[in-house]
């Protein structure tokens, strides 16, 4: 599994998301087929974590969701 932050050079959006195949994941951001990043097109990955077990990938996308915009969000784009 993998944990994702897209980022959308026409809005400076960030999307958090887990998927099992990143490229397939996002081809469908781009192409319009997810509602919530549709209007932000194109992403382009600028972070990803590989995570075997998909429960603790979960639990690591809910993470980073929680700290998105503040200083922990900020450190963990800039390694």
């Amino acid at each position: 599994m993998y944990v994702y932050i897209l980022k959308s050079n026409i809005n400076n959006r960030y999307y958090i998301g887990c998927t099992n195949n990143l490229e397939r994941r996002l081809k469908d951001h781009n192409s319009g087929r997810n509602v919530s990043t549709k209007n932000g097109a194109p992403w382009v990955i600028i972070y990803y974590e590989e995570i075997e077990n998909p429960k603790e990938a979960y639990g690591r996308e809910r993470q980073i969701k929680s700290y998105k915009g503040g200083n922990a969000f900020k450190k963990l784009l800039s390694l």
